[in-house]
């Protein structure tokens, strides 16, 4: 049960973010805002994927799901969408993304105090706006959370973040392993995520994965390849260099279901990419990579994770490819060191 409620301005509506990743760090201000006596319901507006995500935070009443493409700005359905959500009576609402249309739904409705940082000149569609002062709150999701409390308060300290914890359901996710085709729970699972929708200067090298499948599968640990059908190239390239050892899973689970499976593992690594942000707020052991982006920005929030990085001075960039040609910030991270830092998670959870 949560926390009573005592003088509530009514119902919360958040507009959320369009990332997986994003997402999911968005559950530390669901938390956040939970916990603050003057709230009371919280429902999200996001894309209708994030529904299983969503649905695995229960801080969150409701999901209103949208489908409008990356930078449509379908001004009519939004219109219609914000007259529907006016009859819900929502005393306030948090816009999390910075563009100009994440704006226009709440202003449309006419939801009374409407909170945001500034982002593409949001003058006169919303009620609190905040600039962004990005030294003092270099973390994505301290933007997040700051928009839970009053303007003009102190930057949100990293320390003092709850740290999302997404519900799993493990009976389920046992089931569905046995049915893909997993062996019996008689050895540890390392759960290896290889993709990165962001694009290539994220993802480390399919060579560099299946060295590290390779020594664990030498273990006995069986070895799980998840994510979308946009990642089963790299994921085939992996198995086909461990002789098909490993469990092939991309394009093969709903995102509810490849929630589930990573509760499951021993282990996790991952590129930096929703899946890793799913597998940090499920509290499993995780290596993090990262080349062109900044853990710094968009670290996994648990406490039980390794950042894998090599530091260069090209890095990051924050490209989706890479400006140099070389990806030289992922391509001379060995797989050593990557299993160094697992070795080190493994035992300390022994």
């Amino acid at each position: 049960m949560g926390p009573m409620r005592g003088n509530t301005i009514g119902k919360t509506l958040v507009i959320g973010p369009s990332w997986v990743g994003d997402m999911v760090m968005a559950q530390s201000l669901f938390m956040e805002l939970e916990r603050r006596a003057d709230v009371g319901e919280i429902h999200v507006l996001a894309p209708a994927w994030a529904a299983p995500i969503v649905a695995r935070m229960p801080q969150v009443k409701s999901h209103i799901a949208t489908d409008f493409k990356h930078g449509e700005l379908a001004l009519s359905r939004r219109w219609k969408l914000a007259k529907a959500i006016q009859k819900q009576g929502f005393s306030r609402c948090l816009v999390l993304p910075n563009s100009l249309k994440a704006a226009l739904i709440p202003w449309f409705a006419r939801i009374p105090i409407r909170v945001g940082w500034l982002g593409e000149q949001r003058w006169g569609l919303l009620t609190d706006v905040r600039r962004l002062h990005k030294t003092s709150y270099p973390m994505t999701v301290q933007r997040f959370v700051a928009l839970a409390r009053p303007p003009g308060s102190a930057a949100v300290d990293a320390v003092e973040l709850p740290v999302p914890a997404l519900r799993c359901d493990p009976v389920a996710a046992t089931k569905l392993a046995v049915k893909l085709g997993a062996k019996p729970a008689n050895s540890n699972t390392l759960i290896l995520c290889p993709g990165a929708e962001f694009g290539a200067s994220k993802q480390w090298p399919a060579r560099h994965y299946a060295a590290l499948a390779s020594h664990y599968l030498a273990q006995n640990w069986q070895v799980w390849l998840v994510g979308s059908p946009k990642d089963a190239a790299i994921c085939s390239q992996i198995n086909a260099a461990t002789s098909a050892q490993c469990l092939d899973l991309s394009g093969q689970t709903s995102l509810t279901e490849a929630l589930d499976l990573m509760s499951l593992a021993a282990l996790v690594v991952s590129n930096d990419s929703g899946l890793m942000h799913i597998a940090a707020a499920l509290n499993r052991p995780l290596v993090a990579v990262y080349g062109s982006t900044d853990p710094g920005h968009t670290p996994p929030l648990s406490p039980n994770h390794a950042i894998a990085r090599l530091n260069l001075e090209c890095s990051p960039c924050f490209k989706r490819e890479c400006p140099l040609q070389h990806t030289n910030c992922l391509t001379q991270l060995p797989a050593a060191r990557v299993i160094e830092l697992a070795d080190k998670l493994v035992a300390s959870k022994s």
